[in-house]
């Protein structure tokens, strides 16, 4: 069966003009997906590495190891917490350098009693300051895991585990299922265990090498939308060249309402703030944030400060809203296609990511060891700053469009919301002129082309 023009333009005329419209506005908003996949850091994981060391009479010993393979998300306290379930009906009989989170039903055992009975078993690191006793290398670390740009050497995290009633070769032991990691919380999502070659190890005199019995790899990937349903951060603008401080978007993280849900936000000038801090929730990590109209944890804010005849310099300040949580191991990436001209940089450690294999314009910044790396809670030193000296390329280098503004900013690996681009501090000759995308015309000319057929028949 065919369709001819005139039943064609006889269905769009029974369409009314408020439908037309609604696909007007439709066609204008622009929708961002928040998956898994991150363009700035696209082989980013965290694998989990399980190898058997030795068999014993019930079962097998192994090291568990966890690599955090991001370049610049890490998992900051209270640390991450693994989880999995056992294929058949396996017990720990002991762990060191970690322990579960609870001990499950051991009731069917007689004399010695397993470490942990449960069929899903939650394992988590233990902390600083362990007994020597109960450590091995790489763990200890109150579960927190540094990204592997900012410090590879405390990027991975290990643990020993003796498992019992499982199989004692390589045809009769059977791997582990539903494999999770809470970095603390939810937000990564990890693939089956999938059998590997076997891992070698070198000896400490490198002279000789050693072989796992049997190795199994886990890949955990990262998605924002799965950890935090509201964002977590946002980017405030401002520029020497206009008295417009353009804020964070309001309700960016969330609304202030006292009335529906009390306590959700406290001034910082409130007699009631200590015992708010020390309230319910204090050991949870929730966010207790400043009253604010964005009622973001994290603002970043960037400031075009002054223009040079050769050079031009930018000041970002990080500002913690958080009356909770003390970011250590803070890190910040900024894309901006200025950052191959970076002439210097103050008070921030820098490392240049690029994505792009020759596009130079994602750069990483921290903290500086001992002096800028703890972003304090919110108060009076509840933040960090910095300076950016830029080189100007002639053939790029503008302040007219917002051209001076970064693309996107990410804080401890999360997209911050940047206001919208109409917002921008504009120069002052410059006007700002809304932006009409040519889809929404032509989505306009197709459907007034339409009305107008439909009217003549």
């Amino acid at each position: 069966m065919g369709f001819s023009l005139f039943s064609i333009t006889r269905s769009i005329s029974q369409l009314s003009c408020y439908t037309l419209l609604l696909l007007f506005l439709f066609s204008c908003f622009t929708f961002t997906s928040t998956e898994a996949y991150d363009a700035l850091d696209p082989n980013g994981n965290i694998t989990i590495k399980w190898d058997i060391m030795s068999w014993t009479p019930d079962g097998y010993v192994a090291t568990v190891t966890m690599y955090n393979f991001q370049q610049y998300r890490h998992i900051q306290a209270p640390g991450w917490a693994l989880g999995w379930t056992w294929a058949k009906k396996e017990v720990i009989w002991s762990m060191v350098g970690s322990q579960t989170t609870e001990q499950g039903d051991c009731s069917r055992f007689k004399g010695n009693i397993p470490h942990c009975c449960k069929k899903d078993p939650m394992v988590v690191d233990l902390w600083p300051g362990t007994p020597y006793n109960q450590q091995i290398a790489n763990c200890c670390k109150g579960g927190v895991l540094n990204s592997w740009a900012q410090d590879p050497g405390n990027a991975a995290s290990s643990f020993q585990i003796s498992v019992g009633a499982a199989g004692t070769t390589n045809k009769t032991v059977k791997v582990p299922k539903n494999f999770t990691l809470k970095a603390p919380g939810p937000g990564y999502t990890c693939g089956p265990a999938k059998i590997v070659k076997s891992s070698k190890f070198v000896t400490a005199d490198l002279r000789r090498v050693t072989q796992a019995l049997m190795t199994w790899n886990i890949t955990c990937t990262y998605s924002q939308f799965l950890s935090q349903k509201t964002p977590t951060c946002c980017v405030s603008l401002s520029s020497f060249y206009n008295d417009t401080i353009v804020d964070c978007p309001t309700c960016t993280c969330g609304c202030q309402n006292n009335i529906t849900q009390p306590g959700s936000c406290v001034m910082g000038d409130s007699p009631y703030l200590e015992s708010a801090i020390a309230g319910q929730g204090k050991n949870s990590y929730t966010p207790l944030v400043q009253c604010t109209n964005h009622m973001c944890p994290i603002r970043v804010h960037w400031h075009v400060k002054l223009n040079y005849k050769e050079y031009w310099r930018v000041k970002i300040t990080i500002t913690n809203f958080n009356y909770r949580m003390n970011y250590t191991q803070w890190n910040l990436v900024v894309q901006h296609p200025n950052l191959n001209n970076l002439t210097k940089i103050f008070s921030f450690n820098y490392k240049s990511l690029m994505p792009y294999a020759s596009i130079n314009d994602t750069a990483m910044l921290w903290g500086v060891k001992f002096y800028n790396d703890l972003l304090m809670q919110a108060g009076r030193l509840g933040n960090v700053q910095s300076e950016f000296l830029f080189r100007k390329d002639p053939e790029t280098f503008t302040f007219d469009k917002g051209w001076a503004f970064p693309r996107r900013i990410y804080f401890n690996g999360d997209n911050c919301v940047m206001p919208p681009a109409d917002a921008y501090p504009w120069l002052p000759n410059a006007s700002p002129r809304p932006v009409v995308s040519e889809l929404c015309l032509v989505m306009a000319f197709l459907a007034s082309s339409a009305l107008l057929l439909a009217n003549a028949w």
